[in-house]
Protein backbone atom coordinates (compact mmCIF):
# COMPACT_ATOMS: atom_id res chain seq x y z
CA UNK A 1 0.00 0.00 0.00
CA UNK A 2 2.73 2.06 0.48
CA UNK A 3 3.34 2.59 -3.11
CA UNK A 4 0.27 3.73 -3.93
CA UNK A 5 0.28 6.77 -0.86
CA UNK A 6 1.18 9.53 -3.33
CA UNK A 7 -2.72 8.99 -4.75
CA UNK A 8 -3.68 10.45 -1.01
CA UNK A 9 -1.34 13.62 -1.58
CA UNK A 10 -3.72 17.51 -1.69
CA UNK A 11 -3.50 17.45 -5.62
CA UNK A 12 -4.56 14.22 -6.15
CA UNK A 13 -7.63 14.17 -3.70
CA UNK A 14 -8.33 17.86 -5.25
CA UNK A 15 -8.70 16.04 -8.81
CA UNK A 16 -10.56 13.63 -7.77
CA UNK A 17 -12.91 15.99 -5.77
CA UNK A 18 -13.01 17.55 -9.33
CA UNK A 19 -13.81 15.13 -11.41
CA UNK A 20 -16.32 13.74 -9.75
CA UNK A 21 -18.16 16.94 -9.54
CA UNK A 22 -18.36 17.27 -12.79
CA UNK A 23 -19.37 13.56 -14.02
CA UNK A 24 -22.31 14.54 -11.23
CA UNK A 25 -22.98 17.79 -12.95
CA UNK A 26 -23.04 16.31 -16.43
CA UNK A 27 -25.29 13.42 -15.52
CA UNK A 28 -27.73 15.11 -13.06
CA UNK A 29 -27.83 18.86 -14.21
CA UNK A 30 -26.15 19.29 -17.88
CA UNK A 31 -27.24 16.39 -19.70
CA UNK A 32 -31.04 16.23 -18.76
CA UNK A 33 -31.57 20.14 -18.79
CA UNK A 34 -30.69 19.78 -23.05
CA UNK A 35 -32.49 16.21 -23.45
CA UNK A 36 -35.34 17.63 -21.51
CA UNK A 37 -35.28 20.53 -24.45
CA UNK A 38 -34.54 18.43 -26.94
CA UNK A 39 -38.08 16.62 -25.82
CA UNK A 40 -40.14 19.89 -25.03
CA UNK A 41 -39.03 20.79 -28.68
CA UNK A 42 -39.75 17.72 -30.65
CA UNK A 43 -43.40 17.67 -28.73
CA UNK A 44 -43.90 21.00 -29.61
CA UNK A 45 -42.70 20.62 -33.34
CA UNK A 46 -45.26 17.23 -33.38
CA UNK A 47 -48.03 19.44 -31.87
CA UNK A 48 -47.75 22.26 -34.77
CA UNK A 49 -47.51 19.50 -37.39
CA UNK A 50 -50.76 18.01 -35.73
CA UNK A 51 -52.55 21.18 -36.24
CA UNK A 52 -51.65 22.66 -39.52
CA UNK A 53 -53.75 18.81 -40.67
CA UNK A 54 -56.43 19.26 -38.52
CA UNK A 55 -59.80 21.27 -38.97
CA UNK A 56 -60.67 23.83 -36.30
CA UNK A 57 -62.65 22.78 -33.58
CA UNK A 58 -64.75 25.14 -30.93
CA UNK A 59 -62.57 26.70 -27.90
CA UNK A 60 -64.88 25.44 -25.49
CA UNK A 61 -64.23 21.23 -26.16
CA UNK A 62 -60.54 22.56 -24.76
CA UNK A 63 -61.36 25.28 -22.24
CA UNK A 64 -64.85 24.80 -20.76
CA UNK A 65 -64.35 26.61 -17.76
CA UNK A 66 -62.54 29.93 -16.54
CA UNK A 67 -59.96 28.08 -15.11
CA UNK A 68 -58.83 25.78 -17.76
CA UNK A 69 -55.61 25.21 -19.51
CA UNK A 70 -54.81 23.22 -22.42
CA UNK A 71 -50.96 22.46 -22.15
CA UNK A 72 -50.94 19.30 -24.11
CA UNK A 73 -53.25 20.68 -27.19
CA UNK A 74 -50.55 23.94 -27.71
CA UNK A 75 -51.31 25.25 -31.29
CA UNK A 76 -54.05 23.47 -32.20
CA UNK A 77 -56.72 26.15 -34.29
CA UNK A 78 -59.98 26.51 -32.38
CA UNK A 79 -62.54 28.83 -33.17
CA UNK A 80 -64.62 31.43 -30.43
CA UNK A 81 -67.65 33.59 -30.60
CA UNK A 82 -67.40 36.66 -28.42
CA UNK A 83 -66.93 39.91 -27.56
CA UNK A 84 -63.29 41.98 -27.26
CA UNK A 85 -62.67 43.79 -24.06
CA UNK A 86 -60.67 46.57 -25.68
CA UNK A 87 -60.42 48.67 -22.26
CA UNK A 88 -57.91 45.79 -20.81
CA UNK A 89 -55.54 45.68 -23.60
CA UNK A 90 -51.82 45.43 -23.01
CA UNK A 91 -48.67 45.73 -25.05
CA UNK A 92 -45.69 42.52 -24.60
CA UNK A 93 -42.28 44.82 -24.94
CA UNK A 94 -38.95 43.11 -26.46
CA UNK A 95 -40.16 41.36 -29.14
CA UNK A 96 -38.19 39.97 -31.95
CA UNK A 97 -40.36 39.04 -35.30
CA UNK A 98 -38.10 38.37 -38.49
CA UNK A 99 -35.48 39.50 -36.90
CA UNK A 100 -37.16 43.01 -36.15
CA UNK A 101 -38.04 44.45 -32.71
CA UNK A 102 -41.78 44.76 -32.61
CA UNK A 103 -44.17 44.65 -29.96
CA UNK A 104 -47.08 42.12 -29.19
CA UNK A 105 -50.50 43.66 -28.00
CA UNK A 106 -52.89 41.37 -26.36
CA UNK A 107 -56.84 41.93 -25.42
CA UNK A 108 -59.58 39.81 -23.53
CA UNK A 109 -61.66 38.06 -25.29
CA UNK A 110 -65.28 37.15 -23.93
CA UNK A 111 -66.16 33.84 -24.95
CA UNK A 112 -69.90 33.38 -25.47
CA UNK A 113 -70.86 30.32 -22.99
CA UNK A 114 -67.36 29.68 -22.28
CA UNK A 115 -64.25 31.75 -20.16
CA UNK A 116 -62.65 34.94 -20.92
CA UNK A 117 -59.35 34.31 -22.54
CA UNK A 118 -56.55 36.25 -23.59
CA UNK A 119 -56.07 36.56 -27.38
CA UNK A 120 -52.99 38.01 -29.16
CA UNK A 121 -53.83 40.02 -32.27
CA UNK A 122 -50.33 40.17 -33.52
CA UNK A 123 -47.34 42.19 -33.46
CA UNK A 124 -47.02 46.29 -34.87
CA UNK A 125 -43.16 47.71 -35.44
CA UNK A 126 -41.91 50.53 -33.21
CA UNK A 127 -41.77 53.63 -34.30
CA UNK A 128 -38.74 56.53 -33.46
CA UNK A 129 -36.73 53.95 -31.24
CA UNK A 130 -38.79 52.27 -29.19
CA UNK A 131 -42.39 54.18 -29.06
CA UNK A 132 -45.35 52.12 -29.56
CA UNK A 133 -47.21 53.16 -32.52
CA UNK A 134 -50.72 53.81 -33.20
CA UNK A 135 -52.50 50.79 -33.71
CA UNK A 136 -56.30 50.05 -34.97
CA UNK A 137 -58.26 49.24 -32.06
CA UNK A 138 -60.08 45.38 -32.47
CA UNK A 139 -63.61 45.59 -33.51
CA UNK A 140 -67.06 46.46 -31.11
CA UNK A 141 -69.61 43.61 -30.78
CA UNK A 142 -69.70 39.78 -31.32
CA UNK A 143 -67.38 38.60 -34.09
CA UNK A 144 -65.93 35.41 -34.38
CA UNK A 145 -62.24 34.61 -34.77
CA UNK A 146 -60.05 31.29 -35.11
CA UNK A 147 -56.92 31.18 -33.76
CA UNK A 148 -54.24 28.89 -31.84
CA UNK A 149 -53.86 27.64 -28.73
CA UNK A 150 -50.68 28.51 -27.04
CA UNK A 151 -49.28 27.70 -23.34
CA UNK A 152 -48.49 30.94 -21.53
CA UNK A 153 -44.73 32.41 -21.04
CA UNK A 154 -43.17 32.51 -17.55
CA UNK A 155 -42.64 35.98 -15.88
CA UNK A 156 -39.75 37.82 -16.78
CA UNK A 157 -37.56 38.47 -13.43
CA UNK A 158 -36.83 41.53 -12.38
CA UNK A 159 -39.23 43.30 -14.94
CA UNK A 160 -42.44 44.53 -13.77
CA UNK A 161 -45.23 45.55 -15.50
CA UNK A 162 -45.77 49.45 -15.97
CA UNK A 163 -48.37 51.96 -18.07
CA UNK A 164 -47.22 54.72 -20.07
CA UNK A 165 -48.52 57.38 -22.07
CA UNK A 166 -51.94 55.56 -21.25
CA UNK A 167 -50.98 52.19 -22.50
CA UNK A 168 -50.37 49.49 -20.16
CA UNK A 169 -46.79 46.61 -20.84
CA UNK A 170 -45.85 44.05 -20.19
CA UNK A 171 -42.50 41.71 -20.93
CA UNK A 172 -43.94 38.21 -21.16
CA UNK A 173 -47.22 36.52 -22.16
CA UNK A 174 -48.27 35.31 -18.77
CA UNK A 175 -52.03 35.38 -18.37
CA UNK A 176 -51.89 35.35 -14.38
CA UNK A 177 -49.63 38.32 -14.42
CA UNK A 178 -52.09 40.17 -17.63
CA UNK A 179 -54.94 39.12 -15.38
CA UNK A 180 -53.37 40.99 -12.40
CA UNK A 181 -52.66 44.05 -14.31
CA UNK A 182 -56.20 44.40 -15.70
CA UNK A 183 -57.99 42.85 -12.97
CA UNK A 184 -59.78 40.67 -15.65
CA UNK A 185 -60.43 36.87 -14.97
CA UNK A 186 -58.59 34.90 -18.04
CA UNK A 187 -58.10 31.26 -18.72
CA UNK A 188 -54.65 29.48 -18.16
CA UNK A 189 -54.28 29.24 -22.04
CA UNK A 190 -54.19 31.95 -24.68
CA UNK A 191 -54.91 32.50 -28.46
CA UNK A 192 -52.76 33.69 -31.20
CA UNK A 193 -54.92 35.07 -33.81
CA UNK A 194 -54.52 33.47 -37.51
CA UNK A 195 -54.45 35.27 -40.77
CA UNK A 196 -57.38 37.17 -41.57
CA UNK A 197 -59.56 37.82 -38.24
CA UNK A 198 -61.66 40.48 -37.17
CA UNK A 199 -59.19 42.46 -34.88
CA UNK A 200 -56.20 40.91 -36.46
CA UNK A 201 -52.21 43.00 -36.73
CA UNK A 202 -49.35 41.55 -38.23
CA UNK A 203 -50.02 37.92 -38.31
CA UNK A 204 -46.95 36.23 -36.09
CA UNK A 205 -46.20 33.07 -38.07
CA UNK A 206 -45.16 29.03 -36.87
CA UNK A 207 -41.98 28.51 -35.86
CA UNK A 208 -39.76 26.72 -38.33
CA UNK A 209 -39.70 22.89 -37.60
CA UNK A 210 -36.19 22.43 -36.15
CA UNK A 211 -35.38 19.57 -33.54
CA UNK A 212 -32.06 21.69 -32.61
CA UNK A 213 -28.78 20.66 -31.45
CA UNK A 214 -30.39 19.79 -27.87
CA UNK A 215 -29.81 15.87 -28.26
CA UNK A 216 -26.78 15.84 -29.50
CA UNK A 217 -25.38 18.13 -26.93
CA UNK A 218 -27.43 16.18 -24.56
CA UNK A 219 -25.25 12.68 -25.44
CA UNK A 220 -22.25 14.78 -25.30
CA UNK A 221 -22.81 15.92 -21.70
CA UNK A 222 -22.93 12.57 -20.75
CA UNK A 223 -19.72 11.36 -22.65
CA UNK A 224 -18.21 14.30 -21.21
CA UNK A 225 -19.47 12.30 -17.71
CA UNK A 226 -18.02 9.22 -18.04
CA UNK A 227 -14.62 10.60 -19.79
CA UNK A 228 -13.80 12.74 -16.73
CA UNK A 229 -13.48 9.76 -14.35
CA UNK A 230 -11.92 7.78 -16.94
CA UNK A 231 -9.66 9.93 -17.26
CA UNK A 232 -8.53 10.50 -13.98
CA UNK A 233 -8.25 6.42 -13.89
CA UNK A 234 -5.59 6.94 -17.13
CA UNK A 235 -3.54 9.33 -15.24
CA UNK A 236 -3.14 7.40 -12.01
CA UNK A 237 -2.31 3.86 -13.72
CA UNK A 238 0.28 6.24 -15.64
CA UNK A 239 1.91 7.66 -12.58
CA UNK A 240 2.14 4.45 -11.02
CA UNK A 241 3.40 2.57 -13.86
CA UNK A 242 6.17 5.59 -14.12
CA UNK A 243 6.80 5.57 -10.42
CA UNK A 244 7.31 1.63 -11.32
CA UNK A 245 10.27 2.07 -13.96
CA UNK A 246 11.76 4.39 -11.60
CA UNK A 247 12.02 1.93 -9.02
CA UNK A 248 13.01 -0.66 -11.03
CA UNK A 249 15.72 1.58 -12.78
CA UNK A 250 16.91 2.47 -9.30
CA UNK A 251 17.37 -0.91 -8.31
CA UNK A 252 19.38 -1.95 -11.32
CA UNK A 253 21.79 1.21 -10.85
CA UNK A 254 22.09 0.28 -6.76
CA UNK A 255 22.90 -3.50 -8.00
CA UNK A 256 25.43 -2.73 -10.49
CA UNK A 257 27.06 0.30 -8.66
CA UNK A 258 27.16 -1.80 -5.02
CA UNK A 259 30.95 -2.46 -3.55
CA UNK A 260 31.97 -5.92 -3.60
CA UNK A 261 31.83 -8.15 -0.24
CA UNK A 262 34.39 -9.93 1.71
CA UNK A 263 33.89 -13.25 0.32
CA UNK A 264 32.99 -11.94 -3.24
CA UNK A 265 37.25 -10.14 -2.46
CA UNK A 266 38.43 -13.77 -1.53
CA UNK A 267 37.18 -15.12 -4.60
CA UNK A 268 38.20 -12.73 -7.15
CA UNK A 269 41.61 -12.75 -5.48
CA UNK A 270 41.78 -16.65 -5.64
CA UNK A 271 40.73 -16.94 -9.09
CA UNK A 272 43.46 -14.63 -10.02
CA UNK A 273 46.25 -16.30 -8.37
CA UNK A 274 45.48 -19.36 -10.67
Amino acid sequence: MRRFAFLLKPQWLALYVVAIAFAYLCFTVLAPWQLGKNTTTSRENAQISNSVSQPPVPLTTLLPHQNSAAAGDQWRQVTAAGTYVPEAQVVVRLRVVDGDPAYEVLVPFRVDGGPTVLVDRGYVKPERGTQVPDFAAPPSGSVTITARLRDPEGVVTGKDPFRENGIQQVYSINTGQVAQVTGVPLAGSYLQLVDGQPGGLGVIGLPHLDAGPFLSYGIQWIAFGIVAPLGVGYFVMAEVKQRRREKSEGEARATTSAPLSAQQKLADRYGRRQ
